[in-house]
């Protein structure tokens, strides 16, 4: 076997168990149960995305992949950031209603 039989079989395998992990996440996010669910579904979501690319590059042999991969990284990592600000915020402007705030160590 030559390194580039090597090569593409690793290729096929990880493109393969990149759509596994692509479906699961799907799965995950209309599944829920939560929003922090979600979120954290929808981060991996973008990390199976920048895999995928990657590896799509290396496949390709184009170095401008990287470059997309290493981009939709940050604007991934920013809205994870955002969405998580966001469910802090909901949970203090609950309380601001004088609804009871609810938190997992109560349980």
């Amino acid at each position: 076997m030559s390194g580039a039989d090597f090569l593409t079989a690793c290729l096929i395998l990880s493109f393969a168990m990149l759509s596994a992990a692509f479906v699961l996440c799907i799965v995950r996010i209309v599944r829920g149960p939560t929003l922090p669910d979600r979120i954290l579904a929808l981060d991996l979501l973008v990390s199976v995305a920048v895999s995928y690319i990657a590896a799509f590059g290396i496949r390709t042999g184009f170095s401008i992949y990287v470059d997309i991969a290493i981009a939709l990284g940050i604007v991934g990592f920013l809205s994870t950031i955002a969405l998580a600000r966001f469910v802090l915020r909901r949970g203090e402007l609950s309380l601001e209603d004088g609804t009871v705030k609810e938190d997992a160590n109560d349980a």
